[in-house]
């Protein structure tokens, strides 16, 4: 299989190009920095194109032949609402179409998207692939827009949304690791607000199974069955990320903000990441996520369509990213 991966040098497209490689795949990998990719995949056999989304010639040499076509790359933080929607939307549209124009014999056109797209849900109720999305952030809005562009091309398609995903070479939830250092950890949600995780090296099979024939078309939530809430969530990572460090044991510290005061907290840091013109993910916009009830979802679909199965568990994947993060100097 000739497999077209956009995205290839971030965390979940790098995790995927080693998978797909590991099962013999043919690999082609659209980067901006090939420098990067050298570090990061060395000496393996694969095929590396220079350019981004919005390099025509790029995107061409990449869907030419291509028997799959992984679109992992987007943007998670923007600096504005048209910053999103001309990535997450408007450069999938472009690359659905190339793939149609110059991939005849495409078997299956994976779009990365996110349970953002979806929206959050209440305690107790984890979202399936039934429910109508209701996206609470533009970055979820503009991953949506994303699935639209998808689903209504000329290829054969299958959407995966995962929700929070972990795992060696993550900056995102790097973040929380770091909190072990200061051994308190400021509350902006509530406590018991329920989260569904997935670790990378699972993520990056569930993509792979999407292409499966049963697959065509649908579109499924990727992620562990385990729930887990927010504090006991962060109690896990401070854990890991605790004994990476050889520091002694113990629960973390929480600092609670009240709600009023995230909003203002946000609201303060997006302005100054606009007057700035920088992207940031810490805006007002993000209030709506860090205060919902619930971020949850089954993969029921997936394992029913395709039989796969999360593996990693968050006691079994947060020491070994946290070892990661130590060894590597991130914590």
């Amino acid at each position: 299989m000739r497999a077209f991966v956009t995205g290839a040098t971030g965390f979940v497209g790098s995790h995927l190009v080693e998978a797909l490689l590991q099962d013999g795949h043919d690999v082609v990998c659209l980067v901006r920095d090939p420098a990067k990719a050298a570090r990061l995949f060395g000496e393996r056999p694969l095929r590396l194109i220079e350019g981004n989304l919005f390099t025509p010639d790029a995107l061409d040499e990449g869907c030419r032949g291509a028997d799959v076509i992984v679109h992992v790359a987007g943007l998670i933080a923007a600096r504005s609402r048209e910053e999103f929607h001309a990535v997450n939307a408007g450069a999938t549209a472009r690359l659905v179409e190339t793939a149609h124009r110059l991939a005849p014999g495409l078997r299956r056109f994976v779009y990365l998207s996110s349970l953002s797209a979806a929206g959050p849900t209440r305690r107790g109720s984890p979202l399936d692939e039934r429910q109508p999305p209701r996206p609470v952030s533009e970055y979820g809005r503009s991953k949506l827009a994303g699935e639209d562009a998808v689903r209504s091309g000329a290829v054969p398609w299958t959407i995966v949304r995962p929700p929070t995903v972990y795992g060696p070479r993550d900056t995102e939830t790097l973040r929380a690791f770091r909190f072990a250092r200061l051994g308190a950890i400021p509350a902006y949600g509530e406590p018991d607000q329920e989260l569904s995780f997935i670790h990378v090296e699972d993520l990056a099979r569930a993509i792979i199974a999407a292409t499966a024939p049963a697959c065509e078309g649908r579109t499924y939530f990727a992620c562990h069955p385990e729930i887990a809430t927010w504090r006991d969530a962060m109690t896990a990572i401070f854990a890991a990320a605790r004994a990476a460090l050889g520091k002694p044991p113990g629960p973390p510290r929480f600092v609670p903000i009240p709600a009023r005061f995230t909003v203002a907290i946000l609201w303060l840091l997006g302005t100054a990441a606009r007057v700035a013109g920088k992207a940031t993910l810490l805006s007002r916009d993000k209030a709506a996520e860090l205060l919902a009830e619930a971020w949850t979802c089954t993969p029921a679909a997936l394992t029913r369509d395709a039989g796969w199965h999360a593996a990693i568990d968050l006691r079994a994947g947060l020491p070994g990213t946290a070892q990661w993060y130590a060894n590597h100097g991130w914590l």
